[in-house]
């Protein structure tokens, strides 16, 4: 497959390797969002009356290695404690399982949480639902109702504004879609940043002293922007402009309720390639 290499007009180097944006990274996004379903599934949170039943129902989750959403419920049944089957979907956008098809008919699509004889959809439902079903662990949201609702709006601003500049950034057709696509991207982290100052209150995470539901929600995007970095050329997380997000994202790959799961940068580029064709 031939690369085109060009330089944009971006106050800064925008030098791209892509075979072509509006082809391979679309499609690049477009995995990502494969892996997601939409925020429409509240009334799948079945809270247990009964935890102690709660800690001993089955629980397996249904993902895929290459899912960053599929990362946020991982996180959150590692912090919780809790022991489960993870059931692997290696190529979700070919191949689904019965058991995925089964389990999420609307959607189709990973993360997927089994518990017992219930399945919960939704990344950030499932996170809720592992922190309200599970009394073991930390409380994963916070316990005072405005910071939780903060911390839920914040996750979606990274869900909406911030992943669909990334599916921007990748399904540009011109220069100059790119280059206004790449500029919001930059706008989006910043004001991100500007959030995990006041909510870190100095700290390492959003959370505080230790990660939280908002680092959960955050931490999917480090996937997608090292691949679109390495793609592009461009530093998208940069020091002048989000330092705190820079020290808070190497906290986060670092953590132990992380590491085991969240494949590293090289791996994630390395993936990308493989899936694209790219050389």
């Amino acid at each position: 497959m031939r690369h085109t290499k060009r330089e944009s007009r971006l106050p800064f180097p925008f030098v791209y390797t892509f075979p072509r944006l509006s082809s391979y990274s679309h499609q690049l996004t477009l995995l990502y969002k494969h892996t997601h379903s939409p925020n429409s599934v509240k009334d799948q949170i079945n809270h247990k009356e009964n935890t102690q039943m709660a800690q001993n129902d089955t629980v397996k989750l249904i993902g895929s290695w290459s899912s960053p959403y599929a990362l946020r419920a991982r996180v959150a049944l590692h912090l919780k404690s809790v022991k489960y089957e993870y059931l692997d979907e290696p190529d979700v956008l070919n191949a689904k399982s019965e058991l995925l098809l089964k389990s999420n008919p609307i959607y189709k699509k990973v993360p997927v949480l089994i518990h017992g004889d219930v399945s919960i959809c939704e990344s950030l439902n499932i996170v809720q639902y592992v922190d309200e079903a599970w009394s073991s662990g930390p409380s994963i949201l916070p316990s005072h109702p405005y910071e939780r609702a903060n911390a839920r709006f914040w996750a979606l601003f990274v869900d909406d504004k911030i992943f669909g500049a990334l599916d921007a950034v990748g399904g540009a057709k011109d220069d100059e879609g790119r280059m206004a696509a790449a500029g919001k991207l930059m706008e989006c982290l910043a004001t991100l940043e500007e959030a995990f100052q006041k909510s870190s209150k100095g700290l390492g995470f959003f959370g505080g002293e230790n990660i939280g539901f908002l680092d959960i929600a955050c931490g999917t995007i480090l996937g997608p922007v090292s691949v679109i970095e390495a793609f592009s050329g461009v530093k998208f997380l940069r020091e002048e402009t989000t330092p705190g997000l820079i020290k808070w994202a190497e906290k986060f790959r670092a953590h132990e309720a992380v590491k085991p799961y969240m494949p590293t940068v090289e791996e994630f580029i390395a993936f990308a390639k493989k899936k694209f064709g790219v050389e």
